[in-house]
Formats: C-alpha cells, structure tokens, sequence
C-alpha cells in the first residue's frame, strides 16, 4: 500500500477514536495547534521547536501556530499559518502526500489563524497557546480527554509503523558508521559526527541527544557529553532518528579488540538475553513481569561470570541484580521517544501501577496488539550503586575485585524497537538489520 493510502487510513483511525473520545467527555469538538516556539528566559532566542504531539498524530506538517480542528461528522480542517516573513525561510505547501486528508486553509497571521477555526459551543483544546485559547472560550488541555487520546496513541497504525520503520533503517545504518568509527579509535565526538552525517541531519533533529559514551562513562545512564579521548575499549551507542515525527530508538554496545575478554564474554551474554526478552513480548504480558524475567536473566549471567554468587531467582526478589541494571526494559515508542500511556490502567486516564519490586517503570500497561515498544536491558559498574552493598550482610554475595577490575569499562545497554503482534511479536530492528546486512 502507498504512503497516501497508509496515511488516509492512519487519519480515518484518528477521526474515528477522536469522535469516540470527544462523546465520552461531551465536547461537541476539539482544536488542536502545532504549538508556539519555547524562548529561553531573558533572551530573545527560540529553543530548538518541537510540535505539540497530538498535532504530531494528526499531520506531519512541520512548523508553528498551525490549527487542526476536528469536529464529529466533518473533514478534518487545517489551517496552516504561512506569515509573508523575510527573516526565515518560508516554503511552499506544496502537494504532500497528507494534504487530501484535510480540508486545509492558510493564514498569513496567527490572528488571522485563530479567526479560520469557526467553532462555537463546548470546545476543547490541546495544546501551549493557552491564552488565545482562553480568549476563544475554549476548554484547555483537559485531562479526562487528553487520557483518552494519550490511550489510543499506543495502538500503532501501518501508517505510523512505516515511519517508525523508515527511521529505524536510518538509525540502524548511523549505528554502523558509528561502529566503525569506535573501531578505527575515534572519540566520543568523532563518532556522534560519523552518526550524524550518517542520517544527514541536525543535531536538534535526532530522535533525542545523542548517548555516545566510552569506557567508564557508557555507566552513566544518560551521558551527553562528547569527549575528544580516542581509542576507547568499550562503546554504548544509544540514539535514533526521526522520520515524519516518528522516532527510533536504537542501542548497541561495542568492544575493542582491546576490552578485557569477561566483559566480551557478558556483552555477548546481554546480546543473548535481549534478543530472548525482545521474543518474548506478546499481547497480554504486563510488562512489568517481562522486566522482572530480565532481572532473574541478568542474575544468572552475572553468576555465570562470577560476579555475584545468588541463585537467580532470590537475586531478582531481593534486588540484588538493581544496582547493575537501574531502569526499566523499556518503554512504548512513537511521536515521542518515551511515548505516552505506557502508565494507563484503562482509557480514562486511570493509573496502572507497577509492581511493589520495581517502583520506577516509565512502563507498567499490559501489553496489546500494535503496541511498540522498546526492550532494553542494561547491565553497569556504577560505584554509588554498589557501594552500599560493600559493607552490607550481603556483601560476600560479590566478587568485589572482578567488579572493580571491570567498573573502568562502564557498562552495556541493548536496545531493539518491538511490535507486539496478533500472535506474538515483530521485532523490527532486528529484522530490518538481517536486510540491510548489518550485525
């Protein structure tokens, strides 16, 4: 099927759950914008403008100020702001592939925008104008809809699933030209260069800020720093990119020749177990059992090297196996990096908890049909998280020299981007790997 065809349906999706929503919290329509741009305090500079999400499920219509209004029983309308600026450039609309899904209308002032929208009656709005939408008598962000639509969010279209593939053939190939970068002894700079020009775009325009870290601090979970240190031992490559909003989000740690061979041998072990986790995704999993499964599995690699000295299954329940692996397996994947209603009990915006032995999931949902999500387990030497175990009753439970002989080499993260399916589950990255030819 075409991307027209794909994109039509994605949109007769989106009217159909947004009609359903809009009944369930009796408005009788709702406006969303694209967003105004964030300027930093005391200065006269934009941030780098990222586009309201809900706008973002709707159209890739890149910019600020637009409006999309959706109302029961109507073509969607959407009203494009397309000032006369000589400060920045200003393109054509054009013919895009997305352009027969609405009814659109262009403005050349944001004034002139808000006046197009046409609306009376109880109206909603989403989005970080809040002042014009106050002054237009709407409702703004309200919670029990935004539930609604943040639920729905989570079941990925064919649409929304092509981006989503399309930006991880892109991230896959940057990942690659990272690789070989790492191997012939580049630094942390180099290689987010050799990433970047991979993908042929802006820093700012990545899924998110690039994770390039080698050695000791691939144990910082979200270093952002870029070093010029070369030769590095060991490499986590953690970024992605973005294709019609949709982003990828793609982890792979590397060795050099010169990495000591225990830790090669548990990158090796963490490749393994991640492909098995990734397997094992399928509709009606919590996912907060399939992390607790990748705890009991990181507890027996680690007894497997020596490091910790547990039978696998206490080592999970007692939290034995935290220190070395801090986060969550993963979380769901879309318009944003972390998507929304991974936390969602149920439509109406109800809260599902995650388990007593694992507080801090990003997400806790059970899993269903089209969710995509990412699995990524991790496995660190960070200092501050085991020294309480030094001194601890446990303490004998650790092959303290071993964990201190590898906590220079940092740590390791694998990350794949997974569908669950019908049946079971698509792992996406892995597969489109396999074509490309690359791993």
């Amino acid at each position: 099927m075409c991307i027209s065809d794909l994109f039509q349906n994605h949109v007769n999706i989106r009217q159909r759950t947004t009609e359903d929503a809009l009944q369930f919290t009796k408005f009788d329509a709702l406006v969303i914008s694209s967003g105004c741009p964030f300027t930093y305090f005391s200065d006269d500079c934009d941030a780098p403008f990222r586009r309201t999400p809900h706008f973002s499920h709707w159209t890739p219509m890149e910019g600020a100020h637009h409006l999309l209004v959706i109302k029961p029983g109507s073509k969607p309308k959407l009203i494009r702001y397309a000032p006369d600026d000589y400060w920045y450039e200003q393109s054509p609309l054009g013919n895009p592939f997305w352009a027969n899904a609405f009814e659109i209308y262009e403005a050349t002032t944001i004034e002139a925008a808000w006046d197009a929208i046409g609306l009376t009656g109880h109206v909603a709005y989403i989005g970080n104008e809040t002042e014009l939408a106050e002054k237009a008598a709407f409702e703004v962000n309200p919670g029990d809809l935004t539930a609604r639509l943040d639920w729905e969010r989570a079941y990925k279209t064919d649409y929304e699933v092509s981006c989503i593939e399309e930006a991880i053939v892109l991230g896959l190939k940057a990942h690659e030209a990272g690789r070989l970068a790492f191997l012939n002894g580049a630094s942390e700079l180099e290689i987010h260069q050799a990433y970047t020009q991979s993908i042929g775009c802006l820093d700012h325009e990545l899924a998110f800020s690039s994770i390039v870290a080698m050695n000791e601090k691939s144990a910082t979970l979200h270093y952002e720093n870029k070093r010029t240190l070369r030769n590095g031992k060991t490499l986590v490559l953690d970024c992605g990119a973005t294709v019609r909003g949709y982003r990828s989000d793609i982890t792979r740690t590397f060795a050099s020749p010169a990495c000591d061979y225990r830790f090669k041998f548990l990158l090796a072990g963490m490749e393994k177990l991640e492909r098995e986790l990734a397997n094992s995704v399928r509709p009606g999993l919590p996912f907060g059992e399939l992390h607790h499964v990748a705890h009991i599995k990181i507890a027996t690699l680690l007894r497997e090297v020596g490091i910790l000295y547990a039978d696998p299954e206490e080592a999970a329940k007692k939290g034995w196996t935290r220190p070395f692996f801090p986060h969550g397996l993963g979380h769901h994947l879309g318009i944003q990096c972390h998507d929304v209603g991974g936390k969602l009990a149920s439509p109406d915006g109800t809260p599902q908890p995650p388990p007593e032995n694992h507080p801090t999931l990003r997400n806790t949902r059970t899993l269903e049909a089209g969710h995509l999500v990412t699995i990524e387990p991790g496995l660190y030497f960070i200092p501050m998280l085991l020294k309480p175990y030094r001194g601890g009753s446990d303490s004998n439970l650790f092959d303290w020299a071993l964990i201190d002989e590898l906590t220079p080499l940092g740590g390791i993260r694998i990350e794949d981007n997974v569908i669950a399916t019908e049946n079971g589950s698509r792992n996406i990255t892995r597969e489109l790997e396999v074509k490309l030819g690359i791993g």
